[in-house]
């Protein structure tokens, strides 16, 4: 069951025409998809769809079956990125090397499925990880420099929607967290993980809250400014 706060859809309508606020107006979003894709991501998708509403996917290596929700995600306009094909940390932070031949075996698979070499990246974690440490002392201070030089782009987040955070939190939960957290004032990059069913059932009233509110939402590209963490390793 999806959780939808306490309005209609007509209400939303007359709150969208009632505001119509030009784009120079407008407040972005950027919702962000780990660790995928899952079985859960087809609807998902299909919310994005309905909803008309573009996401970033940082996708992992899983059985060649889920690589259809790739290829789709991908052929609907959404960005795929990539988040290392093991998601290991004792693998990914082993060494400079461990991680970027971790990080090749994903890179080749997403160019496979969509023709595309994707250099838009997520680190495991994020780049203000520190259990990196325990692997490869001061490996994130190095990592975060070589992939800038590699080419590639790398975007943490400023927003969690708590969906990793342990336990079974509720789809309300979510929705709050988010919403709660949303402004103005900033570039939102939203972290979720299109692997977990509550963040799928409150995904609908998170876009329908943040258009009511005047923001728009979009995917991430190579010119998108990189939001990033302050570097503890």
């Amino acid at each position: 069951v999806q959780y939808i706060p306490n309005f209609t859809e007509q209400s939303l309508d007359n709150i969208n025409s009632i505001y119509n606020l030009s784009e120079d107006k407008q407040k972005i979003a950027y919702l962000t998809f780990d660790d995928g894709p899952s079985h859960l991501t087809s609807t998902i998708l299909d919310i994005l769809d309905k909803e008309n509403v573009k996401a970033t996917f940082f996708v992992i290596h899983h059985s060649k079956s889920l690589n259809k929700y790739i290829k789709r995600a991908y052929d609907e306009g959404h960005t795929i990125a990539l988040h290392t094909a093991t998601h290991n940390y004792g693998i990914v932070y082993a060494s400079v090397d461990s991680y970027f031949n971790d990080l090749n075996i994903i890179s080749e698979r997403v160019k496979r499925i969509t023709g595309e070499e994707s250099k838009i990246i997520r680190f495991p974690g994020g780049s203000s990880n520190t259990i990196s440490r325990r692997y490869s002392p001061g490996i994130m201070s190095v990592l975060t420099k070589e992939v800038l030089n590699r080419g590639y782009r790398y975007y943490d987040w400023n927003i969690s929607s708590g969906d990793a955070a342990g336990g079974s939190p509720s789809p309300e939960q979510i929705y709050n967290n988010v919403v709660n957290s949303l402004s103005k004032n900033k570039v939102n990059m939203v972290l979720m993980h299109d692997i977990k069913p509550y963040t799928r059932d409150a995904l609908r009233s998170i876009i329908r809250y943040g258009k009511d509110n005047g923001y728009t939402f979009e995917k991430i590209t190579m010119e998108t400014e990189m939001i990033t963490q302050r570097v503890n390793n």
